[in-house]
């Protein structure tokens, strides 16, 4: 029998919590256009330490026992923000690529269902920017009140094994060599390749992995 420590205990995401500046927006977005349903709240007034404001958190459910939260403190100003959102904010040379890849994903189970999302995006004032077929998944974006952008995808077919080992050999080629001064796509593959080569023998034997 297998010990609690070489067991894959988590059950997915509890919740995801940002700080919002437009609470109103906020539950205009998510429960009224989107229609995820408020699913608890807490009032904390005399939290933590003196110069901690009072503060609302609520949530909204996105299926499968999953929420995203926010948090409201009463009182605290907005920040100017010029590229970003409220909770992450980058000078104007930043790329919109490099702001854009901090996002929210939310998973449906099919194209109909994406496309009625869609279609309630586009009648609010929060229209999809973008819709795009990746690799393995279509996903439409937009960004919400909070500047937050939040992608809802589909799976354009399932992930194999295959794929799943790719995943892992990419990622621990990755580690061994993104301490290297200047270390770019070439030292990963080439990492990669020797890792491949290391691991032919255990993967003829039928153990997978290192």
């Amino acid at each position: 029998m297998s010990s609690l420590s070489d067991q894959h205990l988590v059950r997915g995401v509890d919740h995801a919590a940002f700080p919002t500046f437009d609470p109103s927006g906020t539950v205009r977005f998510y429960r009224d256009t989107l229609g995820f349903p408020v699913v608890h709240s807490i009032c904390a007034a005399g939290w933590g330490p003196d110069d901690h404001p009072d503060f609302i958190h609520f949530f909204f459910d996105i299926g499968n026992d999953d929420r995203v939260a926010f948090f409201y403190y009463f009182g605290l100003p907005a920040p100017e923000v010029s590229k970003g959102d409220v909770y992450a904010q980058f000078g104007d040379e930043t790329p919109e690529w490099f702001v854009r890849s901090r996002h929210l994903a939310i998973h449906v189970d099919s194209e109909d269902h994406l496309l009625e999302y869609r279609r309630r995006l586009d009648a609010s004032q929060w229209p999809v920017e973008m819709q795009i077929q990746h690799e393995t998944i279509e996903s439409i974006y937009t960004h919400d009140p909070n500047g937050y952008m939040v992608e809802i995808t589909r799976a354009l077919r399932p992930v194999t094994p295959q794929e799943d080992l790719d995943a892992n050999l990419t990622i621990d080629a990755l580690v061994d060599i993104v301490q290297r001064p200047g270390a770019g796509m070439d030292d990963l593959l080439v990492r990669k390749a020797e890792l491949i080569v290391e691991r032919a023998e255990a993967w003829q034997e039928g153990q997978v992995g290192r």
